[in-house]
C-alpha cells in the first residue's frame, strides 16, 4: 500500500487535531515502565474497550505482551513535564514521578483518568502496533485534561454559552 503524500504535509496536517495527551503504563518485575501517547481513543461500549497505538520498536510493547495488561493515563493539564520525561527513551522515567501500582500497573498521580486495560489484540498499523484493550477498571479526578495541538501542550477552554 503507498501514498502520494509527502510526510511532512501528513504530519502538518495532523498537528491541526487536538488529541488528549496520555502516559501508557505497565509494570516488569515490579517496574514501572510507561511512554507519552497521542494515539489513543474509545473503540466500543459493549464491551468497554480503547486503542493506543504503539512504535514497532518500542520496548513498551513488549512489555505489554508479556505482561498482557497496561494502562492509560490521560494527563491533567499541570503534567505538560511528565509527558516530555516519558516520551524520552530509557528506562528511568518514573523517578520523580508520583505512581502507585494498581493491579500491577503503573497509575500517575494526578491524572484526570487512569484506565486499567487487559490486552485485546494486536493490529498491524504501518510501522505502529495498534493495542486494544478491555477496559477493566476507570478512575475520573476533577482534573482538566491536558492536550496536544499544532505542536504544543494546551488546556481546555469552555466556550462562552
Amino acid at each position: 500500500m503507498t501514498s502520494r503524500i509527502a510526510p511532512e504535509e501528513f504530519k502538518a496536517a495532523l498537528a491541526a487535531v487536538c488529541t488528549p495527551v496520555t502516559v501508557v503504563t505497565t509494570a516488569c518485575d515490579g517496574r514501572p515502565h510507561g511512554t507519552t501517547v497521542s494515539s489513543f481513543c474509545s473503540l466500543s461500549l459493549d464491551p468497554p474497550m480503547v486503542l493506543v497505538s504503539l512504535d514497532k520498536s518500542s520496548e513498551l510493547l513488549g512489555l505489554i505482551c508479556q505482561s498482557r495488561c497496561y494502562g492509560v493515563n490521560v494527563l491533567a493539564r499541570h503534567q505538560s513535564a511528565i509527558a516530555q520525561t516519558c516520551a524520552r527513551k530509557g528506562l528511568d522515567k518514573f523517578t520523580g514521578i508520583g505512581h502507585e501500582i494498581v493491579a500491577g500497573i503503573p497509575r500517575i498521580s494526578g491524572a484526570s483518568v487512569w484506565l486499567q486495560c487487559r490486552l485485546a489484540e494486536l493490529v498491524d498499523g504501518g510501522d505502529h502496533v495498534i493495542v486494544t484493550g478491555v477496559v477493566e477498571r476507570a478512575i475520573r479526578e476533577p482534573a482538566e485534561p491536558l492536550m496536544y495541538h499544532d505542536r504544543a501542550f494546551r488546556a481546555l477552554a469552555a466556550l462562552p454559552a
